[in-house]
């Protein structure tokens, strides 16, 4: 396990390749923005817009998809107000027992906004049942519904005839997933080879009995569907030179956005501004901890120190104490829903455990072996 020397990032980050000089994808591209020719990019960017632009009262011209969250705002905003296009918001809608009030008050903030909001909600039993086996298969709840939520918008986008998909930040430039990366820095098409979504309806889902037509809204578009389609997507946040959590979250508060007040040593939400629309996420960052030795903190840290509004060893500090954190009340309510106890919870927690880069004690405390930002 090796650290970025500029960053906290680990190489133990999946897809991710460091350069020779150990610095990670994210800092080396970040170098490199303060040679960039902004307004190139702009023109860039309204050429594309101009491309995919109807010019039709009753028609949109892009689909964004949105969560409700800071970067959905900044999208949605920038796309109208800014650059005249007429876009259509699409959400993935969770059940209610996932679903917090902050997320569903951001959607309709959004809609109080001024935006159009089609809202996707796949079947509950299903989607409960789905959670139920990512849980138990992957110690990765999210592995079926990281499926549905990045399949609506390109479903939604060829059902009605929309050329163009609107996508925050690049994954391959802006966190280092490198198997993301397409053409050039804006194109997004590969995104269906991000660690999370890796395209398709996985083997697994069918062998639980399921037709093939019930998990509709599982299944990504095909290459072949894309290009039939005309499907592009492009990263907004490689035309934004000040494309950032922080700023997108500060620009988002002051249009209504509603933030955590939960403490970070609950979250690991150093701003209180990231996956708001639920709290289960919550696990997952802690899971990737275990699995991966980093999680939330470490990623808001690496930014922050990029930016310079943070020193690598404030990072190292912050990730020593918060990475691991989520809230006991997080995981009782997970567990409730998908019917076991915080004890089965943590056995598979335990089971999943990078052994490299921890120790599970007897007792059941999970002890890390690395040292933040020196690695092993």
């Amino acid at each position: 396990m090796k650290y970025c020397k500029i960053c906290i990032q680990p190489d133990t980050r999946p897809n991710t390749k460091f350069t020779r000089n150990t610095i990670c994808p994210a800092c080396n591209y970040f170098s490199k923005l303060q040679d960039v020719d902004w307004n190139e990019r702009a023109q860039i960017l309204e050429k594309i817009i101009q491309k995919h632009k109807t010019n039709s009262l009753n028609k949109f011209d892009c689909i964004i998809g949105v969560s409700g969250g800071k970067d959905s705002v900044r999208q949605a905003l920038f796309i109208r107000d800014k650059l005249k296009v007429n876009p259509l918001l699409v959400s993935l809608g969770y059940p209610p027992e996932q679903v917090t009030q902050r997320g569903v008050d951001n959607i309709s903030n959004l809609i109080e906004l001024g935006f159009d909001v089609i809202v996707s909600n796949p079947a509950p039993k299903r989607w409960n049942h789905l959670i139920k086996e990512s849980f138990s298969r992957f110690t990765n709840w999210a592995v079926s519904t990281e499926l549905a939520l990045f399949s609506s918008v390109p479903q939604i986008a060829i059902h009605y005839g929309i050329n163009l998909i609107l996508w925050g930040e690049n994954p391959g430039l802006q966190l280092g997933d490198l198997k993301t990366l397409g053409k050039n820095g804006y194109d997004g098409n590969n995104l269906r080879n991000m660690n999370t979504l890796k395209g398709g309806v996985p083997s697994w889902m069918l062998e639980l009995g399921y037709p093939k037509d019930h998990l509709n809204a599982y299944y990504y578009p095909s290459v072949e569907l894309f290009d039939k389609h005309d499907l592009q997507i492009i990263y907004l946040g490689w035309f934004l030179g000040d494309w950032s959590l922080t700023n997108n979250g500060m620009y988002s508060i002051a249009e209504g956005l509603k933030i955590r007040t939960d403490h970070v040593s609950n979250t690991g939400d150093l701003r209180g501004v990231s996956s708001l629309d639920e709290d289960w996420v919550t696990l997952n960052q802690m899971i990737k901890y275990y699995k991966y030795g980093f999680g939330r903190v470490t990623d808001y840290c690496n930014e922050e120190i990029r930016l310079e509004n943070m020193t690598r060893s404030e990072g190292i500090k912050l990730a020593n104490q918060y990475d691991h954190a989520c809230s006991k009340e997080y995981i009782e309510s997970f567990c409730e829903y998908i019917k076991i106890s915080p004890n089965q919870f943590w056995k598979q927690v335990r089971s999943s455990v990078n052994k490299d880069l921890f120790e599970v004690k007897r007792s059941g405390e999970i002890v890390k072996k690395f040292i933040v930002g020196e690695g092993l």
